[in-house]
């Protein structure tokens, strides 16, 4: 549990100070002073002053803020604020942030893919993979595999205490055993266990027995860093273009449907997720991590108030009116989004405990 909680707030920590880095970066090149640089939210925990920032490190540890001189509205006739500079100077701050997210994710998945990533492997790589494991990656609904409680991720280490190795092995030999129950050593997050299934007969297929389940061969792949640049380029554009999909879905169920999705986690979530990752090993988290930043980017350039899309937008209007917005109404908006935003964090995160501990007086009781 305490290293599960650590690489969460690591992993935390690298994604919350490379966006606000951006920011930082940006901010000082273009001239403007930047007055805080803070790790989570206030009640500040401690703050050290240099070179005119304060670094601070507060005690809510959901986020991370960089303070802009008239970034409220304010100082609009000093040289090095916010609110002196031109729309595109602003606009290169504001995204900043969620463009250095981007690049961390490339760069994690490019390294993940120097150093080894899990992947679906067909004959002509298995000699160059290794970790190659046969994997489920569905389960038939009524099937023997379900009833003898396999699931989806879990990975067939032995049959009848015969390591096979591949996949046309595991069919071959669950085909040819259809008299009496098979002995299937399954791995899962890590652990082992073994379960009894008799394989049923295909109806279509006269002799050959199957348990109901979906097989992939899989196995770690590493690439020279020319091809690795390319691939992490490309999973970071699938990737963005899923989670896009993905957010157009929750959206599509808190309008349409009026419902939360049951998979929608918050930070509690997210770091019981992160430990059945860290069970997987250290490329799955390399993964995930860079699965959590595209999302932290995608998530700040909504145009929603107080997140950086919500102020790109108040950039755009404030251009298309050709007159400065009112920095009290725009302070208030951004305030209230704020407030907002804190309100579904905590809301998620009740959801996400209750959900945990009924599932742990579920398991204790058996209810």
């Amino acid at each position: 549990m305490f290293v599960t909680i650590l690489i969460f707030l690591l992993i935390l920590l690298a994604l919350v100070l490379v966006h606000e880095w951006g920011h930082f970066f940006a901010a000082r090149k273009l001239g403007i002073r930047v007055e805080e640089f803070g790790f989570g939210f206030p009640p500040r925990l401690a703050a050290v002053e240099r070179k005119g920032t304060t670094y601070s490190f507060n005690w809510l540890p959901l986020g991370g803020f960089v303070k802009l001189k008239g970034e409220s509205g304010d100082n609009r006739t000093e040289v090095d604020s916010f609110a002196a500079q031109r729309a595109w100077r602003r606009a290169i701050v504001l995204v900043a942030g969620v463009t250095m997210n981007m690049v961390l994710a490339f760069v994690l998945l490019s390294a993940g893919f120097m150093a080894g990533v899990p992947t679906t492997l067909d004959e002509t790589e298995l000699a160059q993979a290794r970790d190659v494991r046969v994997q489920v990656v569905a389960v038939t609904s009524g099937s023997p595999a379900e009833q003898a409680g396999i699931k989806a991720g879990d990975a067939i280490v032995s049959l009848d205490g015969q390591r096979l190795g591949t996949l046309s092995g595991v069919q071959d030999y669950i085909a040819a055993h259809a008299q009496a129950p098979i002995q299937v050593e399954l791995e899962r997050l890590g652990e082992h266990r073994t379960v009894a299934v008799q394989p049923t007969l295909l109806p279509e297929v006269p002799g050959r027995a199957v348990l109901g389940v979906n097989l992939l061969q899989t196995g770690v792949l590493s690439y020279p860093w020319y091809k690795s640049l390319w691939y992490g380029a490309r999973a970071t554009g699938i990737l963005t273009k899923e989670i896009v999909l993905a957010f157009g879905g929750l959206f599509r169920g808190l309008v349409v449907e009026r419902h939360v999705p049951a998979d929608l986690a918050g930070p509690v979530g997210i770091a019981v997720i992160t430990g059945q990752v860290v069970d997987l090993g250290f490329a799955y988290v390399m993964q995930f991590a860079a699965l959590l930043s595209i999302n932290l980017a995608l998530i700040n350039i909504l145009p929603f108030p107080a997140l950086d899309g919500g102020r790109l937008l108040f950039v755009v209007i404030e251009k298309f009116r050709r007159k400065p917005n009112d920095a009290k109404v725009e302070a208030l908006v951004h305030n209230i989004g704020f407030a907002v935003l804190m309100l579904l964090v905590v809301a998620i995160t009740y959801r996400d405990i209750v959900r945990l501990s009924s599932g742990f007086f579920t398991n204790l009781f058996g209810t």
